[in-house]
């Protein structure tokens, strides 16, 4: 299995206008096999009930300990992830998770056609959008009071990163990255 490259196309404060950029992309895409994955790095207990009560069934682990049950509360800071939720999830988690830094991920089937830059349909490796919500990174390491939208795509397809920031209005503006798992 190959990791997919991702490359920021937007950053805001607005929590709204990444969504309405993530939905334009999501439009343009083949949504079949559409899932949504969920990470995030919570540090205060009541950040931890509230996400749990929205993915009650997430794994999570901590320095010295994991799973997906067991009270996560007593190993703060932990790491929660959900994967292949449900897209109706997105909100709520976004509500829940407060200020801690967090990831939403959709996973969907594959990109368009990219004749302008010479690309056929993008398959699956490839085809993802990321949110970033409080971090600047796909890890969460970078701190931040924003959102930042990223769009993934397979090394070898580079160009279609910015060719997707063109089709909703927005250029690049950051490096390709390789993506966590």
């Amino acid at each position: 299995m190959s990791n997919s490259y991702a490359q920021p196309i937007l950053r805001t404060a607005d929590l709204s206008k990444a969504m309405r950029i993530i939905e334009k992309l999501l439009e343009m895409a083949d949504l079949r096999g559409l899932e949504v994955d969920f990470t995030a790095s919570v540090s205060s207990p009541n950040s931890l009930s509230r996400v749990l009560a929205v993915l009650p069934d997430a794994e999570w682990w901590a320095d010295g300990a994991s799973g997906t049950g067991g009270d996560p509360s007593a190993y703060l800071p932990v790491w929660l992830s959900r994967w292949a939720g449900a897209p109706e999830t997105v909100e709520p988690f976004l509500t829940a998770v407060g200020d801690s830094p967090a990831t939403v991920r959709w996973d969907f089937n594959a990109w368009p056609e990219a004749p302008e830059v010479g690309l056929g349909v993008g398959g699956t490796r490839g085809a993802f959008v990321t949110l970033c919500a409080h971090a600047r990174d796909l890890e969460l390491e970078e701190p931040a009071a924003d959102y930042t939208v990223f769009v993934h795509v397979k090394q070898v397809e580079a160009e279609r990163a910015p060719w997707l920031a063109a089709q909703v209005g927005l250029r690049v503006i950051g490096d390709l990255v390789m993506a966590p798992h």
